[in-house]
Formats: C-alpha cells, structure tokens, sequence
C-alpha cells in the first residue's frame, strides 16, 4: 500500500472511530435522557407519531382476559368491526420495544404498582392486568374486582385506588365539599414502587353527577367555581402531595395525561354528533379541535414539581382514535364516547408506559 492510501485509510480509520463514539454516546443518550416531566429520547419525542396498520395486534383477546369490566368488553357486547383493533402507535423518529409481559414481571417482581385516579384509570389498569396476563396465562392470580390483581408466582400487585379529584371529598354539615386544599387519601398511596396518577374528566361534570355540593378554597366555600380553576387549584394540591411525600429512590411517579372524549363531530371536521358508527382513527398526526384546556394545566402543575414526575403525554394520540370507544357496545346505557374499549388504546398507553420504564 503506497503512502497516499495508507494516509486515506488511516483517515477513515479515524473517521469511524469518531461515528462509532458518537453512536454508543447517542445510545447512552437514549437511555438516561429526561426533561423535566416528560422524557425525550434522542430528540425522539414518544407521543408525536402516527396510527399505523399493524395485523399482530390486539395483544390479547377480550375472553381470555379475566380482569375486563363489561364496559369496556365491546366484543362481549357484539361490536360487529374489529379493525380498531390493528393500529400500533408510530413515533416519528424512533421506534418502541413491544411489550413483554414475561419482561414487565421479571423487572416488578415483587413490586406494588398503584393506579390512582376515575374510570379512565380503571381501563389503564385492567388494561396492563390483561397485557401481563397473556404472557402468562396460566399463573395464578388474586383478583379483587376493581380494586387489585395479584400474580401471585411473581409477587407483582396492581392496585386501583378509585378517587376522581385525587384531592378530597369531605361531609360537612353544607353536604358533600370538594376541599381544594386537602389530600388525606394520600396514606393509602404511600408505599408504592410506582404510582400512576389521573384526573380530569369528573371536574367537568355538573350537577347530580358532580359528585359533590360546595367547594372548598382555605376558609372560603363556593356553590360553583370555573371547572379550570378549581381543577389547576386541585392539581397543584396533588403536586404538592407528591414533592411532600414520595422518595424517588423507592418510587417512580407517572401521570397518566388527559385523555380525550368523542361526543362532537364537529371536533374532527365531521357532522357526526358522536363516536358511534366511527371505524378507523384520523389520518395524521394533529387534531384538528387542539388540545383541551387541562392539558395545560397538566403542563403548568408538573413544570412547579421538584420531584420527578413523568407524563404520559396521551391526549393527542388518543384524540386521532375516535373509533376506539365503547359507544354502545358496552353494559351501559347510552353511547360512551369516553371510556375506551379493552383491548385497545389504553395497551398502547401501557406500551408507553413500559418504555418509559425501559428508557
């Protein structure tokens, strides 16, 4: 080899080197990398993707699934379609590990996972009860209806702690009081090795279905109060609980994010007055409505947090999924445009949810 090629080939050498250095450091990047509230991967932003056709889902079959409350079962209720069953979520820049029921066990074996929030995060929990349990079907379990599922030959609980506003309700001699400013509930959070926490849909609710007669602020009490305000009242009470009271050595923290309803067509540019009928998600990757107003709330309260909080940024994915409700092919009456048929989207939440952990 003459001088000229030996110098060139010693270059690219050189070069090589460099790329290879560059590549371990990125992958060393895309395993620790955090933002404060959210992670990104590599410049990898988790929740900004795609619906994609993908004929190996669902992960697992509704009556095989012991854990799925009739409201969510939309095949045991006669949903006639199934391909809302066939999207994977598709980040733009990077790729997701499927999940692994076998993996998500030998990592939390002998751990407490606690879902705390309303019925949004029922169908988050039943949902992972069900992705674990097709990995392995016939491992026994203890199972207390909306409350916990144990595997019991891995000592892995999973726990639902129903409580809408996370913050309390108390009786007084008024009637019921939403207390902005109070979480005893709280003692029944500690202990956790990972807690994923929800709240939203309850605070718009009015009337007999709000849960409650009076507001409470400090000293003050209100008949009413502008549902954003008491909701970012409450939410900061909860971040406060958090930075109080959980040690992030011993306990991860999630927030599951705000998930969407589907009641107006005219949110997705069509004249549908709800979900019903809706088969397949939008095209795309933005919704055409934006996102909620307590989606920034969400975003406000968790940037004021010392401790660590991850946020499972779910809305907008779940926005482009109008055909993944019950409607009416549930138990209940009328058409559910925002609880979410099992399996279905909340797998894909869980799927996040396990890559955060991976990550």
């Amino acid at each position: 080899m003459g001088f000229k090629c030996r110098v060139l080939f010693s270059i690219f050498c050189q070069c090589m080197l460099l790329l290879l250095q560059e590549a371990i450091a990125g992958q060393h990047h895309y395993n620790v990398s955090r933002l404060k509230g959210r992670k990104q991967v590599s410049g990898c932003d988790l929740f900004q993707g795609r619906w994609v056709v993908d004929t190996s889902y669902p992960l697992y079959d509704s009556s095989g699934c012991p854990f799925i409350d009739a409201e969510f079962d939309c095949q045991g209720y006669g949903r006639p379609d199934t391909q809302y069953l066939k999207y994977s979520w598709q980040p733009d820049s990077c790729n997701i590990p499927r999940f692994s029921g076998a993996d998500f066990l030998a990592r939390w074996r002998g751990k407490k996972i606690m879902f705390v929030g309303d019925s949004l995060s029922l169908n988050m929990w039943e949902s992972l009860a069900c992705m674990i349990h097709a990995a392995v079907p016939t491992a026994k379990t203890t199972f207390s209806k909306r409350n916990s599922v144990t595997f019991v030959d891995y000592g892995l609980t999973l726990y639902m702690y129903r409580t809408p506003y996370l913050v309390d309700i108390v009786r007084e001699n008024v009637g019921n009081v939403l207390n902005l400013n109070s979480i005893e509930a709280g003692n029944a959070w500690k202990g956790m090795d990972m807690l994923v926490f929800n709240s939203w849909h309850w605070w718009l609710h009015t009337g007999k279905s709000q849960g409650w007669d009076y507001i409470r602020d400090g000293p003050a009490l209100y008949k009413n109060m502008d549902r954003i305000e008491a909701f970012s009242k409450g939410l900061t009470t909860w971040g406060r609980w958090v930075d109080q009271n959980v040690d992030p050595s011993k306990t991860k923290v999630f927030f599951q994010g705000i998930s969407p309803t589907h009641y107006q067509g005219k949110d997705w540019n069509q004249p549908q007055k709800s979900c019903s009928g809706e088969a397949v998600p939008l095209s795309g990757s933005t919704y055409p409505a934006g996102a909620p107003p307590a989606v920034g709330v969400v975003s406000k309260v968790l940037s004021s947090i010392t401790k660590p909080v991850y946020l499972l940024d779910i809305t907008t994915l779940s926005q482009l999924r109008k055909d993944a409700h019950p409607s009416t092919y549930s138990d209940g009456s009328g058409t559910d445009c925002s609880h979410w048929c099992l399996p279905g989207l909340p797998d894909t939440w869980n799927q996040l949810l396990y890559a955060a952990l991976l990550m």
